[in-house]
């Protein structure tokens, strides 16, 4: 069982900044991929950014130059760096990880997510 459990949400005005973190925790064997995921009420939930154990990144159209991903993976931590954040950013941003446990099974974990509130 892998529990993953974000920080850092909040409302901040037009142009501002966040950093969102996740960590996970728990009986697991590695973590070859983290990322964010958002969903704004009434909408499908979108992919942000993922990064993968070795550092590969992979952006959504729409954040890319805003956003930046990074993680530790010594902490099994994974951060979302938000900058010149838009209204249009406002959502649930939820944070995913997939990895192996100890008997080589795959698990794809979801923490509970963190409202992001862009507003002036």
């Amino acid at each position: 069982q892998v529990q993953l459990v974000e920080s850092g949400g909040g409302l901040v005005q037009p142009g501002g900044s966040l950093r969102l973190s996740c960590a996970a925790s728990g009986s697991f064997f590695s973590i070859y991929a983290m990322g964010w995921y958002r969903q704004a009420p009434g909408k499908q939930r979108d992919l942000v950014a993922t990064i993968t154990s070795g550092g590969t990144t992979n952006y959504a159209d729409s954040v890319k130059g805003r956003f930046t991903i990074s993680r530790d993976n010594a902490k099994n931590t994974v951060y979302l760096q938000m900058n010149n954040l838009k209204p249009e950013d406002t959502a649930v941003y939820y944070c995913t990880a997939t990895g192996n446990n100890y008997v080589g099974e795959g698990f794809s974990s979801w923490g509970q997510g963190t409202q992001v509130t862009v507003s002036s």
